[in-house]
Formats: C-alpha cells, structure tokens, sequence
C-alpha cells in the first residue's frame, strides 16, 4: 500500500453515546489509514463497534453519539479550496483578531516560567497523592483477585449448563466471593488515601514553602511578559488572524462570533504554554479543539482564499456535511427496503441525489440515473424508471441503492452488510457489481461485515474489531494465513467452511464486555483460552507482524510463551482452497 495515497486517515478515535444516564464507550482509540481506490474490510461480531466507526465518517452518529477524542483527516483537494467574502466587517474583524493576537504573544516570553508553575501545581498534587509503596500490598492483592476472576469465568463459561450446574455453582458463589473481597480492598485503598491527604494538610512549613516558590514565579512571569514582540510574531499573528475568519466566515453570524472567541482562547493558552505556532502540525492541532483550520494562501480586494485540513471529528455543522455526504462519502445501507421511499418512484429518487451535489438539468440528471441503472444491472431501464420499490426484487432494491450512492462519484464508498438480507446467489452478484464497478469509477469501498468468506471475495486489507477496539490488521491474505490475535483465530474456526462432517460448530463462548464500565487490560480476555495473567491487568500495545499486518495480544510480546493455534486453522489456506474449491 506503501505506493497509494492515504485518503481517510482516522487518529485515536474515541466515540462515545449518551445512554440513560450513563456514558457507553463504542469506540476505543481507533487508529486506521484508508487508501485511495482499494477495498477494506471490517470484521467483528454484533456490536463490535463497525458501524459505528463508519458513521464518523459521513457525519451520521445518533443524536446521543459524540466524538470525545481523536481526528478523522480527509484528504480531498476539491473540498478543501476555500474562499471567503471581505468587505469592511472583515477588515474590522481581522483588526480586532490581530490585536488580541498581538497581546496573547507577549506570553510566549515567558512559556518557561508558566510551565515552572504548572510543574510545581502538579509537584503539590503528588504530594497528596499516596506513594505507590503505601499501598502497593494492596493493589498486588487487588490484581492477583482481578486475575483468578478471570480464570474462574473462562472456566465456568466452558461448562455444560445442564452437566455441570453444581461446579457453575460453586464457581459463581466463588466469584461472588472475590468481588466481594475486592470491593473491601478498594475501602481500605480510599481510606489511606483520605490519611494521606490530611497529613498533608497539617504539614504548616511544607505549604509555606509552596507559597513562597509560588510567589517568586509569579513575580518573574509578570516581568517576563511586559516586553513588546518582534515583526516576525506580529506577521505571523496577521496571518492566523486571516485564518480565523476564513475558518469561521462560511457559518452565521452568531455560531461565526462563537467560534472565533474560542479559537482566540485556545491560540492564547498555547501562547501561554510556548507552543510554536510556525509550525504547521502544530496550528492545527490547537485550531482542532474548535473547528478544522483553513490555511491562507491569497487574497484580492473581494476575497480571502485559502485551503481548508478538513478533520471530519470536528465537523459541527450539517452545512459543512452536506458538500461530503453523498458527494464525496456515501453508504450503501443494509436493508435497501428501508433505504429506499416506498412512495417515490425509483428515477425520482435517483435524480433528487444528482440534482442536489450536481450543477445539472433535470434532464441530464434523469440521462445520469438511467445510465446508472443501466451500469448497475437493471434491465429495460427507461421502462422500469418510473416504477416503485414494491414492485423491484430485494436484489434489484440493492442495486438501485447502489446506483444511487454512485449517483455523485464518491471518493468512498461505504457498504454496511448489504447482502446479509440477500441469497447467497444474489449475493455473488451484488458483490462482483461492487467490484466491476470500482474499476470503473475508482472509488475506495469500506466494507462491513462478520462473514468471512465474503471478505475473502472482495477485500484488499481486513481490520479485526473487538469492543470497540481493532486488534487486527492487514491484508487478507495475512490475516485469513497467518492470524495473530485470539479472537481472529475463534472467527476464523466458527466458518462453516472449516468444519468437519459429524463435528460441533465451533462458537465463541461468553459475552463480549460492557462498554458502559472501563477495561482493564485486554477485552477479549475473559473469553480467551490462551489469556495470560497480564491480559487481565495491561492492555496489549499493537505489535508489527509484518510492514502491513498488525496485532494487538501480549503473545507477540517476545517475553509471552508460545502458544500454538487452534487445530482447526493451522493448515487454514489448504482447507480454504478445498472449500472454495480453488
């Protein structure tokens, strides 16, 4: 891949939803670069997390749903050249953003001092903090309870519910009991910590010691930003004041005053803190905390022109959306029942699309959807045009959705199961439609699915997803030859195409884990047979197989004992050849 363009690359995603009440985590510090015009596909059991990665994408998250953390970066020449009207309002606005600007700079000289007083805040907060030593009996104990549960639960997931209650039994009143014991060793925890924090209030001469040091920085920071700055940092700052307006010139006027007085506290904090706003990653890294960063590139008498970094974790605006969603960014749905309006003929709802991102005619938009129609497989096109969805078969309806995501030649194409409610026949064809069809528009498809075998079929590169995680990555024939992870092997092993004649299908026992509460260590640890004691105490880091293949389980950590696959996939590319008959 190293020869392809990144065209989607998303940064330490974190999504989370409101629900209840209570916070659901669905996803966990996903990273993931898609490239340009090749297929990727993404795997995992119900409630993984695949779906909701994708909806980042197009801006579809429930009303409920945020991104808490990370960037999704886009790289689209075509959406990211940006003007902005100027006229006298701008001229007063850039003024009074230059000032600002101007006097936030003077912090910068004295970075240094502010960062000694942050340190010795942090130097304070440590001191309240009870030393790892005072307590580290106790969170041995704890770790070492955390462990056995975890035993205990692999083992009584593995036991036959009708043979083997009274051991279920006494494993459950086991567990109970170490919850039980934990839940005291957390009281005794909070109680040193109480301790602590009190002696510390009672020690007079160490806090009037802090208060001294805090008194002789504070002197030397007001003296360190009473300077004036060079002509350099006010040319500079004359530029970032252009790039605040062209940032927030394209919203109304309200969100537009909103958006500006933010991102002039957050260029003033990172003032404060020394950042160096020469520097491009840096900018927007600081521009992100409150909307994607447009860079200056020109100006006339009539207009601010520049180029936008467009981060779709920050998106706010449906404005905003609506020149990606379906434009650049579309999604083939999983049910084309429910996609499509019952009461809307087929050619009106193909046509509304083009006439909404494309500058055209009603009759060329209605020339485009009945070539679409035609290139997706719809015979007799003119005459079936202005017929209704009831009267088209479930593989025509996906079809017809398929035509109408292409409709406006997407950069990517998202599709989200779109054969699971199709026959297997069916199927083959929807899929190699997909493919004939990225060869000749040469867009990037982003496929979601838990059967492997069609990834097998269409994919260039698998990512894995487990509790909101990917644990791993690559490309197929990697991951379907050479698994790594665990929960990759058990997916692997449950393909029909795998099993013997008068065999058990094998399935994956237990349940994955709340997303509601935090994980500890790896997730898939409670249903992993080959867990190892700090699966259950560490999360696992992504260890490299390979240039293109990834894995994130503590036995690629060369310290883990080596562990040998599941009979059942270690000769998996003969078995997979004899299946499909290749």
């Amino acid at each position: 891949m190293e020869n392809k363009k990144v065209l989607l690359s998303v940064e330490d995603l974190e999504v989370k939803f409101r629900v209840r009440g209570r916070i659901l985590t669905a996803i966990r510090g996903v990273s993931l670069d898609i490239y340009e015009n090749e297929s990727i596909a993404i795997v995992g059991e119900s409630g993984s997390g695949k779906s909701v990665l994708t909806k980042t994408f197009a801006g579809m998250l429930d009303e409920n749903g945020f991104i808490s953390r990370g960037n999704i970066i886009f790289d689209d020449a075509e959406l990211a050249d940006t003007c902005v009207k100027k006229g006298r309002m701008t001229q007063l606005r850039l003024n009074f953003f230059k000032k600002r600007l101007d006097a936030y700079a003077r912090l910068l000289a004295g970075a240094g001092t502010y960062q000694a007083l942050l340190d010795l805040d942090r130097e304070i907060e440590e001191k309240k903090t009870l030393p790892e030593e005072a307590a580290g009996k106790i969170r041995t104990k704890m770790e070492d309870l955390r462990f056995r549960m975890t035993e205990a639960y692999n083992e009584k997931m593995t036991l036959d519910s009708h043979k083997d209650k009274e051991k279920i039994h006494t494993l459950s009143a086991q567990i109970a009991s170490w919850k039980s014991e934990l839940a005291g060793l957390k009281r005794e925890e909070r109680a040193l910590i109480r301790e602590h924090k009190r002696s510390f209030r009672n020690d007079a001469a160490l806090r009037a010691e802090y208060a001294e040091r805090r008194r002789a920085l504070k002197e030397k920071y007001a003296g360190e930003i009473s300077g004036d700055i060079s002509d350099e940092v006010r040319q500079r700052n004359e530029r970032i004041a252009k790039e605040i307006w062209r940032s927030v010139g394209r919203i109304g006027a309200f969100r537009r005053l909103k958006l500006a007085i933010g991102l002039l506290r957050a260029l003033k904090k990172a003032m404060r803190l020394g950042v160096d706003l020469s520097d491009e990653a840096a900018l927007n890294a600081v521009f992100d905390n409150v909307i994607f960063r447009v860079r200056y590139i020109d100006e006339n008498e009539e207009r601010l022109h520049g180029v936008c970094v467009l981060n779709l974790a920050k998106i706010k605006y449906e404005k905003d959306w609506t020149q990606i969603r379906g434009s650049r960014i579309a999604t083939v749905f999983q049910d084309p029942m429910t996609s499509l309006n019952p009461i809307i003929t087929i050619g009106k709802q193909i046509t509304s699309v083009i006439l909404r991102h494309q500058n055209c005619s009603e009759a060329e938009a209605r020339n485009r959807a009945l070539s679409l129609m035609k290139k997706v497989g719809i015979p007799n096109a003119e005459k079936r045009f202005d017929d209704y969805p009831f009267q088209y078969s479930g593989g025509m309806r996906q079809r017809i959705v398929i035509a109408i995501a292409l409709s406006c030649q997407p950069k990517i194409l998202i599709c989200d199961e779109p054969t699971t409610a199709l026959d297997v026949t069916i199927q083959a064809q929807i899929l190699d439609l997909l493919k004939d069809l990225q060869k000749e528009f040469g867009y990037t498809i982003v496929f979601i699915t838990h059967d492997l075998g069609v990834v097998a079929n269409i994919a260039d590169r698998v990512a894995v997803l487990y509790a909101g995680q990917i644990v791993e990555v690559g490309k197929v024939e990697e991951v379907f030859y050479d698994p790594r992870h665990p929960y990759t092997w058990a997916l692997l092993a449950s393909l029909p195409q795998l099993a013997e004649r008068n065999t058990k299908l094998y399935s994956i026992e237990g349940t994955p884990p709340s997303l509601y509460n935090k994980i500890v260590g790896d997730p898939f640890a409670p249903r992993n047979p080959y867990c190892l004691k700090i699966d259950t105490l560490k999360e696992p880091p992504m260890f490299a197989v390979s240039e293109t293949h990834f894995a994130k389980t503590w036995l690629l950590d060369p310290r883990a004992p080596q562990v040998e696959k599941p009979e059942s996939i270690r000769d998996i590319h003969e078995k997979l050849r004899n299946a499909y008959h290749v």
